[in-house]
């Protein structure tokens, strides 16, 4: 199998070369030239396999390269250790009969970016060596909260990388912050950026399309690839939790052998999504995925519109990660749904970067609609609805979740759709203490960040992830922050310091 650029513009590469290289020099994203089935009786095995056994099952269907030993080791390091903190990985929680909550947040990081980023530093370094690449490799993230301290951890202390993460420097959370500047490990890197996150996603992007900046890293023995989920080496290993999902529905009975289920998704870059749409082209029996955006809601405007339009206001919302106005990831879905046309989506990415607004042809909006719903949550309802669900279910959620919670409630009463949903929970709430307490009606009792952790397991009798419990004490190692224009200097001082 191989791999083409969104955009049209560039060579056929193997599944090793793309994550090794993250981002086209196009500018596109790479993309599987096909998608291989996922037959009934193939679901049916996978229900009797541990998470890591279905991992290494799907991430097979797409890196050919790798033997399925080498998966199966890589997927068993990944997930079989003591990294998660449940012995089901994702495990999959019932609410009543036909609503179900994914928890993606019981890894080193509290966040479902440990669901891909546990693997791929094993599968960035293996690349490597399949590609014959000898130089050292940076490893870039932007991050709207989770990805950057998923990617610190995943890569820290890895031989052969480094790794630098840029947040927005008031767009993420003081869990979320304390998190990433107190990360330990003698190959990382940590810088705040004045902006918000889609002025530190351009940032980075803008460095990855450098050609000058990859010649002189080039000469000095180094070169760039992504952490982010533009690269497939962490988008893949995502498609593997909506699998295991369905398996579990299965075999506890909630559903039949070729039901169709429906995925309510809180998401901004549109990766967490895109991965769900693309088990469905895998064969998974997928009625609707249902896109939960918060106030940022770009992403629903563009479902219901046809029009993608991000010539807004930028709000700062209780849920940071989704707080995003260009959605990356979303290039993916247009270059499939048009034909595998890359000459039409550089279009859609040259109308964006020029004027802020593309819109697609009625043909292509009505195979979007086939399978996607796309709802908007307000702040005060986020708030609500986490309230809500703590009462009717005694089940504590975050503000992310939350978001889809009320997404997915919105579209049961407009649709009539009673079918099975999975609604993805993306966080651990004690990631969000300040806005959880709030919702929950509870006195913050003058405590602020790190210290209502403690304040929140004793208000609810939920138990503290060890990762979270462990922050207690800890102090920024990284302080440093930059314009959106000097994250480019910031890298080269990075990688070229002795």
């Amino acid at each position: 199998m191989l791999y083409q650029s969104t955009r049209g513009g560039a060579a056929r590469i193997t599944a090793a070369e793309a994550i090794a290289k993250g981002l086209s020099e196009d500018g596109g994203l790479f993309v599987p030239e096909s998608f291989p089935g996922l037959t009934p009786d193939a679901v049916k095995n996978l229900t009797s396999m541990p998470y890591a056994g279905k991992a290494a099952y799907i991430l097979g269907l797409f890196l050919e390269e790798f033997s399925t030993d080498e998966l199966r080791d890589y997927s068993a390091q990944a997930y079989g250790g003591a990294a998660f903190d449940h012995p089901e990985v994702a495990p999959l929680r019932k609410l009543n009969n036909n609503t179900y909550s994914l928890e993606l947040w019981h890894g080193p990081t509290s966040a479902f970016k440990d669901m891909a980023l546990q693997i791929l530093p094993r599968l960035l370094p293996a690349s490597l060596k399949k590609i014959n690449e000898k130089r050292e490799v940076c490893v870039l993230a932007a991050t709207s909260g989770d990805t950057g301290k998923a990617a610190l951890e995943g890569f820290r202390d890895i031989p052969g990388t480094k790794i630098m993460v840029f947040y927005p420097k008031d767009g993420v959370s003081e869990v979320q912050k304390l998190q990433m500047t107190s990360q330990s490990g003698g190959n990382v890197n940590v810088v705040a950026v004045d902006g918000n996150f889609d002025d530190t996603q351009s940032g980075v992007k803008a460095i990855f399309s450098d050609g000058d900046l990859r010649g002189e890293l080039g000469n000095n023995g180094c070169f760039l690839s992504s952490a982010n989920s533009i690269n497939w080496g962490r988008l893949a290993p995502q498609i593997a939790y909506y699998v295991s999902a369905y398996c579990d529905l299965l075999s506890s009975g909630g559903i039949k052998p070729g039901e169709e289920v429906n995925f309510c998704v809180p998401t901004g870059n549109f990766g967490n999504i895109l991965a769900a749409y693309y088990a469905a082209l895998l064969g998974l029996p997928v009625n609707k995925l249902i896109c939960a955006s918060n106030r940022n809601d770009v992403l629903t405007q563009f479902i219901n519109t046809g029009v993608y339009d991000k010539n807004r206001a930028f709000y700062t919302t209780v849920s940071p990660s989704m707080d995003i106005l260009v959605s990356s990831n979303l290039e993916r879905l247009l270059f499939e749904v048009s034909g595998k046309d890359g000459g039409v989506v550089s279009g859609y990415m040259k109308a964006l970067s020029s004027s802020g607004v593309y819109e697609i042809s009625q043909s292509v909006r009505a195979e979007i609609n086939r399978i996607f719903a796309g709802g908007v949550c307000a702040e005060d309802e986020t708030l609500k609805t986490i309230a809500g669900v703590y009462d009717r279910f005694g089940y504590l959620i975050d503000t992310h979740t939350a978001v889809a919670f009320k997404v997915m409630e919105d579209y049961r009463a407009a649709s009539n759709d009673a079918r099975p949903c999975v609604v993805v929970s993306t966080a651990s709430p004690f990631k969000f203490c300040d806005s959880v307490i709030d919702a929950l009606g509870r006195p913050r009792m003058g405590l602020s960040g790190v210290g209502l952790i403690g304040l929140l397991a004793d208000v609810t009798g939920c138990d503290v992830p060890a990762p979270l419990s462990e922050l207690s004490g800890k102090t920024p190692r990284f302080t440093g922050s930059v314009r959106p224009d000097g994250m480019k200097q910031a890298v080269r001082e990075f990688m070229l310091k002795g």
